[in-house]
């Protein structure tokens, strides 16, 4: 199997060659720092910090008043990145890079999602403001951790910040931390906070410092109480910022823009496969006037805003002046050439006054307020949040409203959408109006569901009007296989495959820091390199066996019976062509999806489009079988315990509807299981349960029923064995009424008839050609067969010719030549399948290579027993082989429902055995080595030394230890003589310790070693036992198969069956009527009315299975805690709208206590004469007061 994998160099030695850092090249005296001497860089670093080239030139450096970072600093490989263990803290490591600030975005965005494994986002949310010093309010923390972290968690989501402990960097760390440690291990949706600070604000920095990297690098912070600039220990990763300048804030602020800019562009879901852009939010909390330049700068690039009114400093601003100045007019430009709007006198006079109300110690008032004004501008993408009184429950909602102002002159149905495709938040999307969306957007969103495993999209897009039939194209399918993760066994598999179609191997991937994997690679070599469905014929062949006819070959213009050459010949041809195909809609949309999702081992998906599955019965088996060989395949042990257990709800599912329409319909329901398959390429029920082991399935009554009436023919099953065995060997008896026959032709449907013939023909048709019969018969004959064998054996196995063989022996020989004709005939003249896949199916079985070791035996012992030399070897093969003829007995009795089991148990125990014989064979040559050293100190004789160190050992573990041969045999000393042959004499040195071992030996072999092999033998035992009756029906199959496939006359006389068979289907071409017990076709009103049939009682099924599920318990107590969370919810909303009602009473008070005020100065005036006395209180109202 190709193995594709990302070439990694342990060095990262990449890492410096494509980031860099930045170092101040050019010292700028700081104009405050007269107190130092002059000794302080405006950069922030000392004098002796810098280099001697920076101090080199002080002429030009005299006539510099501002330091700037592009002018004055150089640009050197990085020399801080890799891992980063923070000490004290947990042993989970993030990563870290030391980058210059002109570094590309797309660099660092490939470093993070390629490099360092982070998944991609389907959200980013940049958190500024809320620097140093800014003290959080409470109901901000709040939106932090039960608003902005647990939205993020439900849509996998990316939190930047600058990553540092204190201000929002430390509160969204904490929050992030919280979920982390709530949140399940195996969620698929963890946020990823991500820090990105400057590099020159970072305190224990030099702790980073690695030119060849850390892995990890230690990094202490020394107080973890109080507000510093120390990294977070809750951040996956940092990106750390570097203009060469040193404790100056904000420096990364235009990195940041960058970055955030640039991942709006990308595309969210595998491999960029979803239907939109990854939506970018900025998320203002606080913040000085100097954040303004970074709100204006991302709103150029269409990022939209979130301000958290009432946080303070400039979100209060920005909040003011947009719901305050949004009245304001906008005058159009007079120019015509650029079309912009500028603002009115009195909007320019409202936002001075407010700039000078919320930062008046700036001193730049006027480059504040043209910033405001062009923030005014973009103010349809900032979105006012007020906090404090939303509170943060429906802060995703929040989001998704921000979000979707960006594209609010588009189609904001058609964004929300996407978005919540995008989160994987279906209860969003049902609240969209799918009659104001395009069926062009639909089908992208559908395309963005199934890539990414959405199965509850699928679901709703198809219950709100996508048609599957004109959705999936055969182009669209095999996209669907291109999307597939390069890590997974499906990928693996398809990449074989394609690589035998282009006859080259994969390209060596480029080099790391290009963030491109093999397979992207591949997608850019030509159409032709891609998945097409040829390769996914091949998995599903190398999956299916020769169960299945090729899949997808009527789309690729191939015939089924073609060789692999051929058919790689010519989808070569086709591919390079205009591949017309693609276009064409697929015949079989539900089924062709459900392969799909079951070779990813996706559960909810696959099981949502075997609902919408015709056939369900056989496609619940075909997903079980392929399920079952793709865990042999994969390596990894959680994925395949995932696909055993998908695997048997497959089969429980097939169980559980074959169970319904059994007891709907017995004699449709046996229809169903040899119906033969248009989905699944010609096979039946009863093969696919087969192929996929499904014993259950096999175990069920109607299964066992069909098989019985098939076993017996047209004879009744109450006929006792007796009456057959007379009947047998006085045949005439069929006409009596000794055997009950039933009174019509048994005919499993209406469809297939036999022809009509005359009684005596029919009668005897119907007693000789049922299987028993024919098993009755190859029994008797078979016991014949080696009672001949044994005879020819035991006396009449005369000398080579001339005087041999004799008569009984040719006889021998005939007979087994008819065994020859029975076995080549089931090998290729059963079924349609080539010869190749005839052999393969022939030798899988493990009786078919017992017969095929007997009968090679056989033909080597006649050869080599015709000669003299060989004679005496020749008949050594030829007991050999009765041996294993006769041992060929035990399949014959797996129909029996005691011994069946029992020849389970001993195929499984033989297993055991080999494990016991291993254990065994390491203290035998342990001890028999060591014995024979101590005993003999000298002996050449290989003969004698095998014998002692392997035999005689394990005669002692039958307490079988011959002392005569040690002490009661003549033995010499004499090297000469016993290197001639003669007996060595025993070394008595060592009698102690031979009898130690002796004891060790037997001690450990005849009790630890055979009590495990007693205990290994009771496991296997009640293992089989328990489930006897399983395994029984079962393996039940396979002998009706054969036997009912099986001419009635056994051999030797088989021959005249052959001979007959020849004449009528190959020369008068005469179809067989018996093939229609096993596999049955159906075509026209009769497959329709089986298939809606069929259909109904899988909805009456899923319905039962829905109803229990409703009434278990855990669907109660979700039940009632989604009614509890409601509750909770009407319980807080009445809770603000009562805070509200107060503060409201508390404003009225205030009026009113006002309007009494001037109503007693207005009376006591005399400036004022009311014409009427003022309004008095009436009703219950003035009582209350």
């Amino acid at each position: 199997m190709v193995q594709i994998k990302r070439i990694e160099t342990p060095s990262r030695s990449w890492i410096p060659k494509r980031f860099k850092k930045r170092v101040c090249t050019t010292f700028v005296e700081e104009s405050s720092s007269s107190l130092n001497n002059g000794q302080q860089c405006q950069c922030g670093s000392v004098r002796n910090a810098h280099s001697s080239v920076a101090l080199g030139d002080y002429f030009s450096t005299a006539i510099v008043n501002h330091w700037n970072s592009a002018q004055h600093s150089s640009e050197y490989p990085t020399d801080a990145f890799g891992e980063l263990q923070f000490a004290g803290a947990s042993k989970r490591h993030s990563y870290f890079l030391r980058l210059s600030s002109d570094t590309p975005p797309d660099a660092a965005y490939n470093l993070i999602t390629k490099h360092w494994r982070l998944p991609a986002p389907n959200l980013v949310v940049s958190v500024v403001g809320g620097e140093a010093g800014t003290k959080m309010k409470t109901w901000v923390r709040e939106v932090l951790r039960q608003g902005l972290v647990k939205a993020s968690q439900g849509t996998g989501a990316w939190i930047i910040t600058t990553g540092l402990r204190e201000g929002v960097g430390r509160c969204v760390g904490e929050a992030v931390r919280d979920h982390a440690t709530a949140a399940s291990s195996v969620s698929l949706t963890k946020v990823v906070a991500l820090g990105i600070a400057p590099w020159g604000m970072v305190l224990n920095r030099d702790e980073l410092v690695n030119p060849k990297g850390s892995f990890p690098a230690k990094y202490h912070v020394s107080d973890m109480s109080e507000d510093s600039c120390y990294l977070d220990n809750n951040y996956q990763a940092f990106l750390l910022v570097d203009d060469g300048s040193v404790k100056h804030r904000g420096r990364e602020m235009g990195f940041r823009a960058k970055l955030e800019e640039y991942i709006s562009r990308q595309r969210t879901g595998i491999w960029g496969s979803g239907s939109i852009d990854i939506p970018v939010l900025c998320m203002l909390i606080s913040g000085e006037a100097s954040m303004l330049e970074r709100v204006d700068l991302s709103l150029k690039n269409s990022i939209p805003w979130l301000v958290l009114a009432g946080s303070g400093g400039g979100a209060d601003f920005l909040s003011d002046v947009l719901e305050t100045c949004s009245s304001a007019p906008v005058v159009q430009s007079s120019s015509e050439a650029d079309g912009e709007a500028f603002p009115s006198v009195d909007l320019k006079e409202r936002m001075t006054e407010r700039v000078k109300r919320y930062f008046p110690s700036e001193t730049e008032m006027d480059k504040l307020v043209e910033r405001a004004l062009s923030i005014y501008q973009n103010r349809h993408l900032i979105t006012i949040y007020h906090g404090e009184q939303e509170g943060p429950n429906e802060f995703d909602r929040v989001l998704l409203k921000a979000l979707v102002r960006v594209g609010i002159h588009v189609n904001p149905y058609n964004d929300e959408l996407k978005l919540a495709v995008a989160w994987n938040r279906v209860d969003i999307a049902k609240n969209v109006t799918f009659r104001d969306i395009l069926y062009e957007d639909l089908e992208e969103s559908m395309t963005d569901a199934l890539i990414n495993d959405k199965p509850q999209f699928v679901r709703l897009f198809t219950e709100n009007g996508l048609s599957i039939l004109k959705y999936l194209t055969y182009g669209r399918l095999e996209n669907l296989y291109r999307s597939v993760g390069d890590g997974t066994l499906l990928y693996q598999l398809l990449q074989r495959f394609l690589v035998e179609r282009l006859g080259t191997t994969p390209p060596v991937p480029i080099l790391p820091e290009t963030g491109l994997t093999v397979g992207e690679d591949t997608h850019r070599r030509g159409p032709d390199a891609e998945i097409s469905l040829f390769e996914v014929s091949g998995v599903l062949e190398l999956l299916m066996g020769d169960i299945c006819q090729p899949f997808y070959y009527d789309a690729l213009d191939l015939k089924p019976q073609v060789s692999r050459r051929k058919a790689l010949k010519s989808i070569r041809e086709l591919l390079r062509g205009d591949c017309e195909y693609r276009q064409t809609p697929c015949l079989l949309p539900w089924a062709s999806l459900f392969i799909w999702a079951v070779l990813q081992n996706r559960s909810e998906m696959s099981t949502y489009f075997w609902e919408m599955t015709r056939e369900p019965v056989l496609s619940a088996l075909s997903g079980c079988k392929i399920l079952r060989e793709l865990s042999k395949l994969e390596d990894e042990t959680e994925t395949k315990l995932s696909m055993k257990d998908l695997a048997q709800k497959f089969e429980n599912l097939a169980h559980g509807i074959f169970s319904s329409c059994y007891r709907s319909n017995e004699s449709r329901s046996f229809t169903l299981l040899i119906r033969k398959s248009t989905i699944w390429s010609g096979t039946t029920c009863l093969q696919m349960g087969m192929g996929a082991d499904a014993r259950l399935f096999f175990s069920h009554d109607g299964v066992q029923s069909l098989l019985s009436q098939i076993w017996w023919g047209d004879m009744k099953r109450s006929t006792e064995v007796w009456k057959l065995m007379v009947t047998f060997f006085c045949p005439v008896l069929c006409y009596t009424d000794l055997i009950s026959f039933r009174s019509y032709p048994h005919t499993l449907t209406e469809e297939v008839k036999p022809p009509t013939r005359p009684f005596i023909v029919s009668r005897w048709r119907q007693f000789w050609f049922a299987p028993i019969t024919s098993f009755l018969g190859n029994v008797v004959m078979y016991f014949l067969f080696l009672l001949l064998f044994a005879y020819v054996l035991l006396v009449d196995f005369l000398p080579p010719p001339p005087d041999g063989p004799a008569c009984t022996e040719c006889v021998l020989y005939f007979w087994v030549f008819t065994i020859v004709c029975e076995e080549i005939r089931e090998t290729f003249f059963m079924g349609t399948m080539t010869w190749r896949q005839s052999m393969r199916a022939y030798i899988q079985d493990v009786w078919n290579k017992c017969d095929l070791t007997a009968i090679m035996l056989f033909i080597a012992g006649v050869i080599c027993r015709m000669f003299d030399v060989t004679f005496e070897f020749g008949r050594d093969l030829m007991c050999i082989d009765y041996m294993v003829f006769t041992l060929r007995l035990i399949h014959i009795f797996t129909i029996h429902k005691q011994l069946g089991p029992k020849i389970i148990m001993l195929g499984k125990m033989m297993k055991d055995v080999f494990f016991f014989l291993f254990f065994l064979w390491v203290w035998l040559v342990a001890y028999g080595v060591a014995n024979q050293a101590l005993v003999y100190s000298y002996d050449t004789n290989l003969d004698r030394i095998f014998r002692r160190v392997f035999y005689r050992p394990y005669l002692h573990i039958f307490g079988q230890i011959p002392l005569h041969i040690w002490w009661d045999v003549e033995c010499t000393d004499n090297m000469t003589l016993i290197h001639e042959g003669a007996e060595p004499c025993r070394t008595e040195f060592s009698n102690w310790l031979v009898v130690i071992l002796l004891v060790i030996y037997l001690l450990v072999t005849n009790i630890v070693l055979i009590n495990l092999l007693i205990a290994m033998f009771s496991y296997t035992f009640s293992e089989v036992q328990a489930n006897s009756d399983i395994y029984w029906k079962f393996q039940r199959y396979n002998l009706i198969v054969l036997y009912h496939s099986r001419p009635s006359l056994a051999p030797p006389f088989i021959i005249l069956s052959h001979l007959n068979l020849f004449i009528k289907r190959i020369i008068r071409k005469v179809p067989s009527i018996k093939i229609h017990h096993f596999v049955l076709q159906l075509r026209g009103k009769a497959a329709n009315r089986l298939i809606t049939w069929e259909t109904i009682q899988k909805e009456d099924f899923l319905t039962s299975q829905s109803k229990i599920q409703k009434s278990s318990d855990s669907e109660r107590l979700k039940r009632m805690s989604v009614k509890v969370d409601d509750v909770l919810k009407h319980v807080t909303e009445s809770r603000d709208i009562d805070h509200r009602l107060r503060a409201l009473e508390t404003q009225m008070e205030y009026c009113s206590n006002t309007l009494n005020w001037i109503a007693e100065t207005l009376e006591q005036s005399s400036v004022f004469k009311p014409t009427r006395p003022p309004p008095q209180l009436k009703g219950a109202y003035k009582e209350k007061m």
